[in-house]
């Protein structure tokens, strides 16, 4: 893999690309109510003398003012127009959107602009962008809506309504994780919960999906055994908490200037009883409306005849963008012109060799979530970097061609990325990839991890106030970690 950065991406901008970068900041402080003094956010506040206006609708009205409204050509208007915050609201961006707007985008912005305060909109934002460099993520939505900055924007905060109100990505999924999941199973009062726990620890006990390893771009490849699955043996919502929980994890494994994933479908051994529609549009609508521009390539491995006519019902919900990055692999001789055959699991017939086996959580392993003061330190700490980047980006917009502001944004958000994994063991449950020691303190990865690093990973790193509980006999110890199957080959 070269070290090259990405068209599109920080550090790899045209003049025209940063312009679209600085625009849809202005928009997002605008939405956030955070815009300069002076900037057009305070010409568009002013409400309409035209009507009598209510206070919500004013409030709706000055955070929309600046989509412009399409003209019937196609063209944009150059003039921005308020608009009411109703469904019927599609035509005010520009150009026609509607044959893009398939997952119901539009409505969901207006939606989040009326009833969510500008400082929760901020706060959700904030939260999504986790280690990533801040730019890195508005990148994603721009590069997915071509460039057109309202759409992005559009997008942007339909996924946040998406992740905070809909799938509670942060607030419940990756706050609780498997261990939570673990507890839930062992609650006999709760059925419901008990089912989803066991639904949920089911898929990853049996290795239905996992991460493992890159592929020649450094891309981490996250491998879905087909066959694993049957429909109807999982609950519809244990199969969507599981599929944004790894995606999400998987999130934690890129690392800049590796931003996409490579998805492997291992059709082995794959019949009609593992075919079911609904999870795959429920994957299909979280990569093109949730998680833009994440898959880097998709391989179907060895697919059977019986799935070409099921292929071309899936290719027909796909975007063709996304479509494109779909290859049919039959053997691993082709596999081997995206993954190196030493990397590849002997499972899938290459040299690897390495066996996915599931790592139960470890008693006292997300100990320091509980201490709630060091956690409420570092969030004060970040929202104080968080209000630096954002004063850096107002002088940015105002001031774009000084490389000394630019250099000051860019340091800010290496701060940020650090800062993030300082919070990350208090706002997130461990996982399976940090039992195991593949993602490291920092951030740091070892998809390859000696045996004795796997221990070290697994021990409970506990805070100074679970230690005191434990130096009292509060808490009981933990019992001794246990270590992921692996083979010689896999110790350094």
């Amino acid at each position: 893999m070269s070290g090259e950065i990405p068209a599109g991406r920080p550090g790899n901008l045209t003049p025209e690309q940063e312009e679209k970068v600085r625009r849809i900041w202005q928009l997002i402080f605008q939405v956030c109510g955070i815009a300069p003094e002076g900037s057009s956010a305070a010409s568009n506040s002013a409400p309409s003398e035209k009507a009598p206006v209510s206070p919500d609708a004013k409030k709706r009205k000055s955070r929309m003012g600046f989509l412009k409204r399409g003209k019937k050509d196609g063209e944009a208007s150059e003039e921005s127009t308020e608009v009411e915050s109703t469904p019927q609201a599609g035509g005010v961006l520009s150009g026609n959107h509607g044959d893009e707007d398939k997952y119901g985008q539009v409505k969901h912005f207006y939606d989040t602009l009326a009833s969510e305060t500008p400082e929760s909109i901020r706060n959700t934002i904030w939260t999504m962008v986790k280690h990533d460099h801040p730019d890195a993520l508005v990148l994603r939505f721009l590069r997915a809506r071509k460039w057109d900055v309202e759409k992005a924007l559009i997008m942007l905060i339909s996924t946040m309504k998406w992740r905070a109100h809909e799938m509670k990505v942060d607030e419940d999924i990756m706050k609780n994780g498997d261990a939570a999941a673990l507890e839930a199973e062992k609650n006999d009062s709760d059925p419901a919960a008990k089912k989803m726990g066991h639904d949920f620890l089911a898929q990853l006990r049996m290795g239905k999906s996992y991460v493992h390893g890159t592929d020649k771009q450094g891309r981490p490849i996250c491998v879905v055994r087909v066959r694993l699955h049957k429909q109807g043996e999982q609950e519809e919502a244990s199969l969507e908490r599981y599929t944004v929980y790894l995606i999400e994890t998987c999130r934690m494994l890129l690392q800049s200037p590796v931003d996409t994933a490579t998805v492997v479908f291992d059709m082995t051994d794959f019949s009609m009883a593992n075919m079911d529609y609904t999870p795959v549009k429920f994957m299909i609508k979280c990569f093109e409306a949730n998680y833009p521009e994440s898959l880097g390539a998709v391989l179907v491995h060895k697919s059977p005849w019986l799935f070409q006519g099921i292929w071309k019902i899936i290719r027909g919900w796909l975007d063709p963008v996304v479509a494109s990055k779909v290859h049919f692999t039959n053997n691993v001789r082709d596999m081997e012109g995206f993954i190196p055959l030493n990397q590849i699991p002997k499972e899938l017939d290459g040299q690897e060799d390495w066996v996915y086996s599931y790592v139960e959580p470890v008693a006292g392993e997300n100990d320091k979530m509980k201490d709630v003061a060091t956690r409420d330190r570092l969030l004060a700490g970040r929202e104080a970097l968080v209000k630096e980047y954002e004063s850096a980006t107002m002088q940015w917009i105002q001031n774009p061609d000084s490389a000394e502001i630019k250099a000051k944004r860019n340091a800010l958000a290496v701060k940020l990325r650090e800062d993030y994994w300082n919070l990350d063991p208090y706002i997130r449950a461990r996982s399976y990839y940090d039992r195991t020691g593949v993602l490291q303190p920092g951030g740091k990865l070892n998809y390859y991890p000696s045996a004795a690093a796997q221990a070290e990973a697994a021990r409970p790193q506990v805070s100074a106030a679970v230690v005191d509980e434990k130096a009292n006999g509060a808490v009981p110890p933990p019992p001794a970690p246990v270590a992921m199957t692996t083979s010689a080959d896999d110790v350094d």
